[in-house]
């Protein structure tokens, strides 16, 4: 699984240049959407209710993620006027990260409002990931793949872009395979997340 896209090339986007092609790929017609989310511990700088979290503020943090609600809203409206069918991913491994418990509560709020997670235990996907880790990819439609780059530092630094068909049809029936192997939001989310204690973090 995947293994095409670990061979073939691609082409690096800047963080600029990725926001704008994928807006306008998003755009041009495409009818899905699907997000492979592997990676544990990310920066989300300037998004609020991270900054509160990694300074510890783990109440106000909660808090604050509703502040995303209208425009979260807004993506899915856009979403159903494109006619996009949009599902996502989310590999979690364990002990669950204290990024990934606080991010948890933000997908909570866009399950709530729409959006189509499932949930991967990193441990169920041990004997694909014997190699390396699934890739941390967005799939539009049959048109590009992006691999989202991050550096050293857990900041978004843009995307490597794949456009060849074979790379595209492999990575897009891969991801459909795991998206149907993978546990509902809602069930994940009461068992492992909900009942957890208030993170410890050092940012």
């Amino acid at each position: 699984m995947f293994e095409l896209f670990q061979q073939s090339t691609s082409e690096r986007l800047t963080r600029p240049k990725y926001h704008e092609d994928f807006r306008r790929t998003y755009e041009g017609g495409i009818r899905s959407l699907k997000k492979l989310e592997r990676g544990q511990n990310f920066k989300e700088r300037g998004f609020a209710s991270w900054e509160s979290f990694a300074a510890g503020k783990w109440d106000e943090a909660l808090s604050l993620i509703e502040e995303k609600r209208e425009i979260y809203t807004q993506q899915f409206q856009n979403a159903a006027k494109l006619g996009i069918l949009e599902r996502r991913l989310r590999v979690v491994e364990f002990p669950v990260t204290p990024y990934v418990q606080w991010e948890f509560f933000v997908l909570r709020l866009r399950v709530e409002l729409g959006d189509n997670i499932r949930v991967m235990d990193a441990r169920n996907i041990s004997d694909i990931e014997q190699e390396r880790p699934v890739p941390e990819v967005v799939v539009l439609g049959d048109e590009v793949i992006y691999e989202v780059i991050y550096d050293d530092d857990g900041n978004a630094a843009g995307a490597n872009r794949f456009t060849d068909q074979e790379v595209i049809h492999e990575t897009s029936a891969g991801f459909d395979v795991l998206f149907d192997r993978g546990e509902g939001f809602g069930e994940f989310f009461d068992r492992e997340i909900a009942s957890l204690t208030p993170p410890s973090v050092s940012y």
